[in-house]
């Protein structure tokens, strides 16, 4: 009975916050009392919210509470202290598997605040107090607590290792760098983390740009699976509408076009879910490697950061060389099967046609007239940014990465797969689909305004130029003159100079306009096609130092 009277003593006196015996106890209006370091900590915590609390019965205080010292609760917190009574650790308290314990605990050992890199000992609160006391101790160096201690001690000397050799790859102690490293390019175990410091900051944010590039690619999925089912949808509602105006004789065909429309749908999505579950994959596994690195990064410890940085750092290569494609569309079953309605509807009975997914696109019927002066433009510009990762290394990026300017001297951007390597040129980082507008400043001798397909090639080939290829359409602006390039092609243009062009895109109608902007507009060039792919707005600058292309900003 007497030690259960002791242990509610030693539970009235602690405070709820630390769960320790009491220290410099202060008392709230509340009736409950805390050491006022814990509960000031606790109140610096509320400042933002603005209202503070009591831990216990969540009492609020509009304004932070004047705290006042129990003296009576201190004058018996004292003599608990004196007469041993000392409040007993909690269980949490004590090291278990898997913690670090404190050295010089004797009996059952708690667990341990900081580990000590001068000492090679890790301590308690109470038995770090020294370290913090000692001017001596004071210039130790604590860390967060670690097991691994004795990896700090070289086997040989028996000293604490604070250099490395970058000749062996290897921590070592000042008596090794005079012993059998003599000679070798030796530096402090400081001066080496912090040079691998900066190549795991560049590892991270190599990984963090991958990570928002197979995000950016998982959205075009994910809106190319929508645009699926929506025309695959809006296909079989509209065939099933013709097919029942031919009753019996066409029932038949109604559900065979079904059929094959919900097949083609099922083999796209499969496809589409496929390669998203592989870019989530890669995703995923980029994130764990992140949060490794971040850890590593934290770690305080410059020898087990060097012991464990070489096998986290290495980054293994993207697995995923996928591309995102279009993927088929629908609209051309509904045409089709029109036509066949209107052409035959008198002579079914007689005769059999066959209607299959693989007739052309027709261009919508439904297609807005295009917009004929700027005003009616302008309501469909967008805002157009450049993306850095596809930037010719001798392109300047600047006004919120809208404008271009070529450069003499390379800019140091990261490797990516995506740059352009040969040519001058660099590819919005907005997608554009429906209809878009905007215009491009220029100043130089020569600048291409185009358009492209994302996969468009970025290696040393002729193909990577703007109009060489089947993926871009490009209008060549020169002081004097215009030209147009589509799978080098050349198109003479004639029209009006001007040193800002608009582009007008309306992607289901397949059109691809050109205009020279001044204080009218005049149509330079116009493309009529079917486009099957996202389109991104690109820039060439010809190579001369000074040459500069912009976005403008359209209101």
């Amino acid at each position: 009975m007497a030690q259960k009277g002791v242990q509610l003593d030693r539970e009235s006196f602690s405070c709820s916050i630390c769960l320790d015996l009491l220290k410099d106890p202060v008392s709230l209006s509340c009736g409950h009392n805390y050491c006022k370091k814990c509960i000031n900590s606790h109140w610096d915590e509320e400042d933002q919210k603005l209202v503070y609390s009591c831990p216990q019965c969540r009492k609020t205080f509009r304004k932070r509470p004047k705290l006042k010292k129990n003296t009576m609760l201190a004058v018996l917190v004292d003599q608990m202290k004196k007469t041993g009574l000392q409040a007993a650790p909690a269980d949490h308290c004590y090291a278990g598997p898997g913690d670090v314990a404190c050295d010089v605990c004797t009996g059952r050992k708690l667990k341990a605040f900081k580990s000590c890199l001068t000492c090679s000992a890790s301590y308690c609160e109470q038995h770090l107090q020294p370290h913090y006391e000692s001017p001596p101790l004071k210039k130790h160096k604590l860390v967060e607590p670690s097991e691994k201690l004795q990896e700090n001690i070289c086997s040989q000397h028996d000293e604490v290792m604070k250099m490395f050799c970058r000749t062996d790859r290897q921590s070592i102690c000042h008596l090794c760098s005079v012993d059998q490293h003599k000679g070798h390019d030796t530096v402090s175990a400081a001066a080496e983390r912090s040079e691998r410091q900066k190549e795991l900051e560049v590892s991270r944010l190599n990984i963090q740009q991958r990570i928002q590039d197979r995000e950016k690619d998982v959205k075009l999925l994910q809106q190319e699976l929508e645009a699926i089912n929506l025309s695959a949808d809006k296909a079989v509602e509209d065939s099933e509408k013709m097919f029942t105006e031919l009753i019996r004789l066409m029932q038949k065909r109604s559900s065979e076009v079904k059929r094959q429309v919900r097949s083609q749908q099922e083999t796209e999505v499969s496809g589409v879910k496929e390669v998203e579950e592989k870019l989530q994959q890669e995703i995923r596994e980029l994130k764990r490697k992140d949060a490794e690195l971040k850890k590593l990064s934290n770690t305080e410890d410059h020898n087990q950061f060097l012991h464990s940085y070489p096998s986290l750092s290495a980054l293994s290569p993207s697995t995923s060389s996928i591309q995102i494609r279009p993927r088929r569309r629908f609209d051309h079953v509904t045409a089709a099967v029109s036509r066949v309605r209107d052409k035959l509807q008198d002579v079914l009975r007689d005769k059999w046609t066959d209607v299959s997914l693989t007739e052309v696109d027709v261009l919508p019927s439904d297609s807005p007239a295009e917009p004929t002066t700027r005003a009616e433009f302008l309501k469909y510009s967008c805002e157009i940014t450049l993306d850095p990762n596809t930037a010719h290394t001798e392109l300047l990026l600047s006004e919120g990465n809208r404008k271009a300017t070529c450069m003499s001297n390379e800019q140091s951007y990261p490797s990516h797969p995506d740059r352009f390597t040969r040519y001058i040129q660099v590819l919005s980082r907005e997608s554009l689909t429906g209809r878009c507008y905007w215009e491009v400043e220029w100043r130089g001798v020569r600048v291409d305004v185009a358009a492209s397909y994302k996969n468009i090639s970025r290696g040393e080939s002729d193909d990577s130029l703007f109009g060489q290829n089947d993926k871009s359409w490009a209008l060549t602006c020169f002081k004097n003159k215009y030209t147009f390039w589509y799978n080098k092609i050349q198109t003479p243009v004639s029209g009006p100079q001007s040193s800002r062009v608009g582009v007008y895109l309306d992607h289901r109608a397949g059109i691809l306009s050109f205009y020279s902007v001044s204080e009218t507009m005049t149509l330079l060039h116009r493309v009529q096609t079917t486009f099957t792919q996202p389109l991104y707005a690109g820039l060439w600058l010809h190579y001369k130092v000074g040459t500069t292309a912009e976005f403008c900003k359209l209101k």
